[in-house]
């Protein structure tokens, strides 16, 4: 079936980055958000971005915030998924969480529409198994900020067909994105490698071998990454990098994956990052 309305569920960073990149491609986009004063952040928040990205970025679609925005309709029940041809999770990484959210759209959305599970670690193969259609789910990994990374890791399930594959390629390339296909296990490729090593940063940061700054500068300096692990962590969220790590700890029963005690206790602190404005840094 032609994409023309995609459902994107979850109005935080990566959901309102997903629904402006998707807007800006032309899209028709339902985003869903159980809070409206949530909806309303994200819509201010992309109309922020797109004037910023109007001004720098000239290589990028449609950067128009009243065209961009016209095209995003706000719903707070996921009953509004109905008429979509495509849908994007962006939930918490948090299964209960999402498997409640999976079980009810199985029931709201037509028969043929595709499900985008936009996770860091939770196996796509569990996603689907709590739906009536296993071969059209699949994991969509966008990167942070959705509207200016190019690429998009895109998970296989073990029952995943080819046309899913194909459809959700399809509507990546619209949106002027990449797609990489790769296998389902925890993690999959970016996480398991960028998590570890965000983690033991932090465990650097914990014995205190170096300060966040010396941790982030060598890694700029010396490898020429144009951010450090632990800046890129408060770009992500502490709070995310821990569940990423809890939930590749629970899945491989492997100790390597066991999150720092002090990213746990900054987590509790509430100290997650760019968007409460302090995590290993501070932001204005």
């Amino acid at each position: 079936m032609p994409i023309t309305r995609i459902g994107v569920i979850g109005a935080g960073t990566i959901g309102r980055g997903v629904a402006q990149s998707l807007a800006q491609s032309s899209y028709e986009v339902t985003l869903v958000d159980i809070s409206k004063s949530q909806l309303a952040s994200a819509r201010a928040q992309i109309e922020q971005d797109l004037l910023m990205q109007g001004l720098f970025r000239r290589d990028l679609p449609e950067t128009d915030p009243a065209a961009v925005l016209g095209r995003i309709t706000d719903a707070t029940e996921l009953d509004a998924l109905a008429d979509v041809d495509f849908v994007v999770e962006n939930v918490t990484e948090n299964w209960d969480v999402k498997r409640e959210v999976y079980e009810r759209i199985d029931t709201v959305c037509r028969p043929g529409v595709v499900f985008g599970v936009n996770t860091s670690a939770v196996p796509i193969t569990r996603v689907a198994s709590v739906t009536g259609r296993p071969e059209q789910v699949l994991g969509l990994h966008f990167m942070n900020p959705v509207p200016l990374m190019d690429t998009v890791e895109v998970v296989r399930g073990h029952h995943t067909s080819d046309e899913t594959i194909a459809t959700a390629l399809g509507v990546l390339d619209t949106a002027g994105k990449e797609g990489i296909v790769v296998q389902d296990l925890p993690g999959f490729v970016t996480n398991r490698v960028l998590m570890l090593t965000i983690n033991e940063a932090v465990f650097c940061v914990q014995d205190q071998v170096a300060t966040a700054e010396q941790v982030d500068r060598m890694f700029k300096g010396c490898f020429g990454h144009r951010m450090g692990p632990l800046e890129t962590g408060d770009l992500i969220g502490l709070d995310t990098i821990l569940n990423s790590l809890t939930v590749m700890y629970e899945s491989f029963r492997d100790s390597k994956y066991r999150p720092a005690p002090l990213l746990q206790k900054m987590v509790d602190a509430g100290l997650l990052g760019r968007k409460t404005s302090r995590g290993f840094y501070t932001y204005q």
